[in-house]
């Protein structure tokens, strides 16, 4: 077959971006003729045809005119399928990976400061944005869509006339070896945690999505009380005020698989999140988690089994009895998960539908779910 994969921003570390390296191999390797489109790209896949696709506009305009561009640049050219994981108007199959932005801004908004709240979503972007998104949802331009977690699927028919038959859950991937590989001794060390700490752990950027500061009241209540409670902080964000003393901010780790070796617990609260790799990275590594029930990823979950959801993530009480849950568990660890977790099987769902859509164009039927 001859894809085309839409991605405006390539850059080899994001973690949509090694979804789409995984996903690429696999179709080269299967003998398929690949194109990515993208307006600027670092550490391409290798045996990959690349369309630079230049624009120049305002940040308010841009994911509008780079959907508009690459519509442009594909239309003299026949592709057995285009698959895209951004919000575009010229995709067979779009990857809601994003979620729906609508959702994101009403969850922004319920969170906002009072005196923020009536400003959230306000400016050309989001109207914008909202704009090309209804395009992407329109059943009419995209034959089907792909969604890594059931709360997504039920947005989308929430907020789009989309049909339900047509959208395909295929939940996000991970490389299991690689979290069942860290280092517990060195990397406790490293941060001077002793043997008996019962040590948190929270992985991301944009912390006041990812709900950092939920954490942080937790923190400072068992400060005094569970002074072997310790939280480690992975990744780049700004706090609003200074850190407890049992909170450990190391940055950015590259090998961040020896966090989850050094953790019990990981802990995610956001306030939106499609499907956040850190909840199956987690339970790779064996870890329990406590996550919010505005996290898809909250669906890999068994309450009591290998984690707790927390319907809001701003109820501390909730999430300090969770914690003590797993305290009071430790032969509980190593959790398992009942569904799979490993990148082969991701990819080779996703690679069902990009065939299944081919075949329809093929034979020039209209759209329908997969057999």
């Amino acid at each position: 077959m001859k894809i085309a994969l839409i991605r405006r921003q390539f850059a080899a570390t994001g973690g949509a971006e090694l979804y789409l390296q995984r996903l690429v191999a696999s179709l080269v390797a299967a003998g398929h003729d690949v194109h990515l489109y993208a307006e600027n790209w670092e550490g391409a896949p290798a045996a990959v045809t690349l369309h630079r696709v230049n624009i120049k506009a305002p940040r308010a305009l841009r994911p509008a005119r780079f959907a508009e561009a690459v519509a442009q640049r594909m239309a003299p050219v026949n592709y057995d399928v285009i698959f895209s994981l951004e919000r575009t108007v010229s995709q067979d199959v779009y990857r809601a990976g994003d979620g729906v932005h609508k959702v994101w801004l009403d969850q922004r908004r319920r969170y906002a400061t009072w005196w923020r709240r009536p400003f959230v979503g306000m400016g050309a972007f989001h109207s914008n944005m909202m704009a090309l998104e209804k395009r992407t949802f329109d059943p009419a331009v995209t034959r089907h869509i792909i969604v890594n977690s059931d709360m997504v699927r039920q947005e989308i028919l929430r907020e789009f006339a989309y049909p339900a038959e047509r959208i395909h859950l295929v939940r996000n991937g991970v490389d299991v070896g690689r979290f069942k590989s860290g280092d517990r001794t060195l990397t406790r060390q490293r941060f001077g945690l002793a043997e008996d700490d019962f040590t948190l752990l929270f992985v991301g950027s944009g912390w006041e999505r990812k709900g950092l500061h939920f954490l942080l009241r937790l923190m400072q209540r068992l400060e005094k009380t569970d002074p072997q409670v310790k939280l480690l902080v992975v990744g780049k964000g700004r706090l609003r005020g200074p850190a407890p003393a049992n909170v450990i901010l190391t940055g950015p780790m590259p090998q961040v698989e020896n966090a989850f070796a050094a953790a019990d617990l990981l802990t995610f609260l956001p306030i939106y999140e499609p499907s956040s790799n850190v909840v199956p990275e987690a339970l790779a590594a064996g870890l329990p988690v406590i996550t919010s029930g505005f996290n898809g990823a909250a669906e890999w979950l068994t309450e009591g089994v290998n984690g707790h959801i927390l319907p809001v993530p701003e109820d501390t009480d909730a999430l300090e009895k969770a914690l003590r849950f797993w305290m009071a568990r430790p032969q509980a660890r190593p959790v398992l998960c009942e569904h799979p977790l490993d990148l082969e099987t991701n990819v080779r769902e996703t690679l069902r539908v990009l065939e299944q859509v081919a075949a329809e164009k093929r034979a020039s039927i209209q759209p329908s779910p997969l057999g």
